[in-house]
């Protein structure tokens, strides 16, 4: 398998150099571990003969855009930015035109595409993940829906397949990225990699998502949020909720679920998992005392609930 890594300056330091190691070790270990398994290759691809990565490392580029037809996979590693605003102004230079372009004339026939973090926002601005299924990092969820909302996107899975288009998570699910790219070729090789740099196995990003860091614009969203938070230890019932923020029903779950993703029953436990595990960590209180600040009658109810997240996970 042949491997075109494109490569702008600026782009994510450690997500590049996760990519060419997990590569190189897979390479190097395949005839021991799974002699069908062929040769993996990797090269920089892109607009210019150098790039300069975000944590300085200087990658000589191979080939260029005009080559990627050449290559069974195309991986669009994280662009360096950290906010969606920052995201958008980065894929409006002229590096992160040429390439947005390269991939919108892409044949899908002959060359798969995989992107992690930020660079999923490259290839959905190149079209390419229209009424698709995709990932990206989950703080920039709000701002890629409202701008690709034709996209499918599942922030609690790490990695997402869906034929020809992988892509992943936050910044480090990078290294998850290249094992799915490996597992393609030989499940046992892909295994070995991981038991060998000690990656654990992480399918989903719910485990680290911090809700209250999750920016959106939402007016009622955010009213809602700050409802329910205030009286986590109360029952919930989304139809005094909605009247209380003086919203209905029907339009409190159609927006929880635009801006989040979630329902509102759904975002309600997920922000009762948060705050148990935060009181687990900092407080000595038991779990039947956790449970009735976070609106359970008993523990075993949130032992229940925290078993089917951590499942998830």
């Amino acid at each position: 398998m042949r491997l075109g890594m494109i490569a702008l300056d600026g782009c994510f330091g450690s997500a590049v150099a996760s990519m060419i190691d997990i590569v190189q070790v897979a390479d190097g270990v395949r005839g021991d571990v799974d002699a069908g398994a062929g040769p993996i290759e990797l090269a920089i691809v892109g607009p210019k003969r150098r790039v300069t990565t975000s944590t300085s490392m200087i990658l000589p580029v191979r080939h260029s855009l005009s080559e990627m037809g050449d290559f069974d996979v195309i991986v669009v590693p994280a662009l360096g930015t950290l906010t969606a605003e920052a995201t958008f102004d980065a894929l409006r230079s002229r590096g992160a035109r040429s390439v947005i372009q390269a991939l919108s004339r892409l044949d899908d026939a002959s060359t798969r595409i995989a992107a992690a973090c930020t660079g999923v926002f490259a290839v959905a601005e190149s079209g390419r993940a229209h009424r698709r299924r995709a990932t990206t990092s989950w703080f920039l969820g709000p701002g890629f829906r409202r701008r690709y909302p034709t996209v499918d996107l599942d922030l609690d899975t790490m990695v997402v397949v869906d034929g020809d288009l992988v892509t992943a998570g936050a910044a480090f699910a990078h290294i998850d990225l290249a094992l799915s790219l490996v597992r393609s070729i030989s499940p046992d090789l892909a295994q070995h990699v991981a038991q060998l740099l000690l990656i654990d196995h992480r399918p989903s990003q719910a485990a680290f998502v911090a809700y209250e860091h999750l920016q959106h614009e939402d007016p009622i969203v955010v009213e809602f949020e700050r409802y329910v938070r205030a009286r986590l230890d109360e029952p919930f019932d989304v139809a005094s909720a909605a009247q209380s923020i003086g919203t209905s029903r029907r339009t409190l779950e159609r927006r929880t679920r635009s801006a989040l993703n979630l329902t509102p029953l759904g975002f309600v436990q997920r922000l009762r998992i948060e705050r148990a595990r935060h009181l687990s960590a900092t407080t000595h209180l038991t779990s039947a005392e956790i449970a009735l600040r976070v609106g359970y009658a008993n523990a075993e109810t949130l032992r229940s609930l925290l078993r089917r997240e951590r499942h998830r996970a």
